[in-house]
């Protein structure tokens, strides 16, 4: 049974869509998974920022303008106190072949509603317990940092276990720590805080950037780079972002308990929702 309140296909409320779309064939497109707050979309600019510029990577032309997103987006929104919001973007329909059709049609958007997950809260206030996947993320530059709708990795490291954890951290295949299933990744070291580098794989989250746009505000020492899961074992702090939970202090990582400490407290407290 489908969990979604309402979903719109090119501004029209259905959920059907061409078997022909280069999205169900291929992957072919990227998403935006948004909070709807109190009949907003608290990040919907930097949604939207990250959406054209994974367009503009893949090379799929023609995006609705932003005022028909933004206009659809209210309507979405209008009178939902919390909420998913969920925008997919496809390069659209075309024959049988990997090459993109050329000249290109009209993009595909499918725009969804959800309702809010009841897990946030509990983890925002107990602290969220992770451990290690075993699957791997593959390190592809050219698709690094955009989130793009190829999730069978994701797919495959959430299949391995079942409700003892809120979260799995994926490492590449150098060991080195790249994200959560559905997270990005921070560790608070001394004061100072490192998150994974994300140049050759990884989703660049909405508020992973949030987090690191306030720590140069408040003049918290930053580092990204190489997070091997050493780091982890002798920070600090841990904490993991997406744009649902906001930010979420992990309690507990593989064998070691953690507390939510200082460091994390003053971005949860600068947090907007």
């Amino acid at each position: 049974m489908s969990t979604y309140l309402k979903c719109w296909v090119n501004g029209e409320l259905q959920a059907t869509l061409s078997v022909a779309d280069r999205g169900l064939h291929y992957g072919d497109g990227l998403f935006e998974t948004m909070a709807v707050v109190e009949g907003a979309i608290p990040f919907w600019p930097r949604h939207l920022k990250r959406l054209r510029q994974g367009c503009a990577r893949l090379g799929i032309e023609g995006l609705t303008p932003d005022r028909v997103l933004g206009d659809e987006i209210v309507q979405v929104c209008t009178g939902q106190e919390r909420a998913i919001a969920k925008l997919i973007v496809t390069r659209g329909t075309g024959d049988r072949g990997y090459r993109s059709p050329s000249p290109q049609g009209a993009p595909t958007r499918i725009l969804s509603l959800a309702p809010w997950p009841d897990h946030v809260d509990r983890v925002r206030r107990t602290g969220a317990r992770l451990r290690y996947c075993d699957t791997t993320v593959s390190r592809h530059p050219t698709l690094a940092g955009i989130k793009h709708l190829n999730r069978l990795e994701q797919v495959l490291a959430r299949q391995e276990w079942d409700s003892d954890f809120d979260e799995g951290l994926m490492c590449d295949n150098h060991g080195l720590v790249i994200e959560g299933t559905m997270s990005n990744l921070f560790a608070v070291s001394q004061g100072a805080i490192m998150t994974p580098d994300l140049s050759q794989c990884g989703v660049a989250g909405i508020v992973r950037n949030w987090v690191m746009e306030q720590a140069q505000a408040m003049e918290i020492p930053l580092e990204i780079g190489g997070v091997d899961p050493h780091r982890l074992t002798h920070a600090d702090e841990i904490f993991v972002t997406n744009s649902i939970i906001g930010i979420v202090p992990v309690r507990q990582l593989a064998d070691r308990d953690y507390l939510s400490g200082t460091t994390t407290k003053k971005f949860i407290d600068q947090f907007p929702y």
